[in-house]
């Protein structure tokens, strides 16, 4: 039976640039093995989409929010229609 799969739109507020985040949430990522993407916006968030089985996505959401509690001062989430084209996960500049 196949996984039920999950996207989600992430963004964080904080201390989140120029502290490793957007590397750090592509090799939590991967260890997932999730599809997405992560980019810093001009306000100073940060802003990723998840995607892959909800499990997984859901584990790497509680994974980043671990390893950057400090950091962290608020995360909106939001679910979104899966893609089928999102198939790998990239840093977008």
């Amino acid at each position: 039976m196949a996984m039920e799969q999950a996207a989600r739109h992430i963004i964080w507020r904080g201390r989140v640039q120029g502290v490793g985040f957007r590397f750090t949430v592509r090799q939590i990522a991967a260890q997932y093995d999730v599809a997405g993407t992560v980019k810093n916006l001009c306000d100073g968030s940060v802003e990723a989409v998840l995607q892959g089985p909800a499990d997984r996505v859901q584990g790497c959401i509680e994974d980043i929010a671990a390893e950057f509690r400090g950091y962290i001062r608020e995360v909106k989430s939001e679910n979104l229609p899966v893609n089928p084209h999102l198939t790998d996960f990239r840093i977008l500049h």
